[in-house]
Formats: C-alpha cells, structure tokens, sequence
C-alpha cells in the first residue's frame, strides 16, 4: 500500500536530483536512472526533481514530462519520498503542474514562488496560495532570495503555514538561522528544511529544522552527519560537518559552480557517464579539479 506522507514526514536528508546529460547535451536517461538508484540506497529519506541543481531552466518541456515519468516509475517501491518542484511563473500553469505531478504520483511538491518581471507581494502570495489549494499532498514553499530577488517575512510565511498545514517550508536565505528561529516562533507547529548545499545544516536542525536538502552528489556524507545528530552524537556529527564546509563554502559562491562541481563528483563515482552541464554554466579550474579528487579522497 503506497504511503501518503504529511508535512512531518516531510524531513532528513533530501537532495536535488542532478541532471545527467550526454557529451552532446542531451539527456542521458541511463544514467539519470542509476543516479536514483543510488539515491535509493544511499540512506537518505527523500530526493526532489526540478531544483535549482536539477538545471531545472535548461530543459525543454517534452524533457520535463518524460523525466517527471522516469522518475515517479524508477523509485516506486523505493524507501525515499519522491517530490518534484513546480517552477512555473505563471500562477495558472503552475497549478496545472502541480496537479499533473500529483496524478502522476509523486509524495510531495517543491514551490519556487514567481519572480519574474517582479510581481508584486500580493500577487506571489495569490501564486503560493493557489497551488497549495490545488492538491492536498506536502508542498514545500521554497524561499531563496538571493536566487529569486524576492523578500519574505517572516510573519507572511507564517501566514502560510497557519492557513494550509501541508505546507512545508525550504527556507534558504543567507544566513539562515535568524530568520528560520523568527519563523518558527511564530509558526511553531511548522516543517522547516534548509538547502544552501548544507551549510548551515547543524545550525538549522539545532533552531528546529527538520532537514536538508543539498546537492546530490555526495548525499552519504549529509546521511553520515544526520545519522550522528539523530543519535545524539553532537561531537561526531560537528566534526563530520567542520571537514565537508571549506569545500562547500567554496563551492557555495556561485549556483553554477557547485551544480558543475557536483556533476564532476558523480561522474568520477562512476554514477553518471560525464559532467557535462548545459551552457551557459561553469568551467572548472586544474585547482577546482585538484580540490574534488582531495574531496573523494578525504570525505567519501
């Protein structure tokens, strides 16, 4: 019997699904597919399509479809929560969107609200609103201002997690911490989950978060460091996390950066056939190449 998760289960370790792509550009379906095998057995909880890392702006809508299918059919069965990110701009296509991926099967929704062109307050809460009305599976209502450009309160987030409790909320704003104790003091009943590549991963569980959502290229290190912090074994889990951050502090500079960066990962894994990310996107240095092979060395 298939599970219907609520906004609870909505937690631990999360992470964007990356894109594989042939040499040529085009997508390679053989190793998108091993990629989620690896993720489903890699101790995570859950995994989301259509993030930032999933090169989400760079697909062709036919692309989009055949994924979205590949994807809810190859982890059906799979321990992890399956989730897909709506990131239309128009309020009526997005909720077309996420009442598709809902029929489709998938446990759990991620919002990137519209920022396009700038609407207005109203109109962007107008946007979140109605997708949350459309389908009654978790939605995780995305906020990364410094991706989008757009603010939001703490108090206007609150709203929302008081009107619609199957609302999830991804908060990445930088730094984090502040703005998500706000929150949660005025939405204390609310899921919180943190992405930022997993910075402020600690930090965030410590202030009530529920979870992270990084990259999904070395997912067992965020495993690791959340197995440790379930258990109570603070030291074990800080000092797991204090190797992995001058990596992605350095990583974290730039979205393009860390995306080629991860895809490098994977493919030196023997995960994914190559690391070619669609243009425009982030050409690595003999350093950056230097740095990834100390990576795999040290932490995986």
């Amino acid at each position: 019997m298939t599970k219907h998760y609520t906004a609870q289960d909505i937690g631990g370790v999360n992470p964007i699904t990356a894109m594989p792509f042939t040499a040529g550009g085009e997508i390679d379906e053989v190793s998108f597919v091993r990629l989620l095998e690896h993720l489903s057995a890699s101790g995570a909880q859950g995994t989301t399509l259509f993030g930032i890392a999933s090169e989400f702006p760079k697909l062709h809508d036919q692309e989009r479809d055949r994924l979205a299918q590949m994807f809810v059919s190859t982890l059906a069965g799979s321990p992890l929560y399956r989730a897909m990110s709506v990131t239309d701009h128009s309020t009526e296509l997005a909720v077309k969107r996420a009442r598709y991926y809902a029929r489709l099967g998938v446990d759990a929704l991620m919002l990137l609200p519209p920022f396009f062109l700038s609407p207005n307050p109203q109109a962007i809460q107008e946007h979140i609103f109605a997708v949350l009305e459309a389908v009654d599976i978790p939605v995780m209502v995305q906020y990364a201002p410094g991706e989008t450009g757009l603010a939001i309160t703490p108090e206007q987030l609150a709203a929302v997690a008081a009107r619609y409790p199957h609302a999830v909320f991804k908060i990445e704003c930088n730094p984090p911490v502040d703005y998500t104790c706000d929150f949660l003091r005025l939405a204390p009943q609310a899921s919180v989950l943190n992405g930022y590549a997993g910075l402020y991963m600690l930090q965030m569980l410590a202030a009530g978060g529920k979870g992270v959502m990084p990259g999904c290229s070395f997912t067992d290190v965020y495993v690791r460091i959340y197995q440790h912090w379930q258990r109570g074994e603070t030291a074990q889990a800080e000092a797991l996390h204090q190797a992995l951050l001058p990596y992605i502090q350095r990583w974290m500079t730039h979205c393009e950066y860390i995306i080629q960066v991860e895809k490098t990962i994977l493919k030196r894994r023997g995960i994914i056939a190559t690391d070619y990310c669609r243009k425009p996107g982030w050409p690595l240095s003999s350093d950056d190449s230097q740095l990834i092979d100390h990576f795999i060395r040290d932490l995986l």
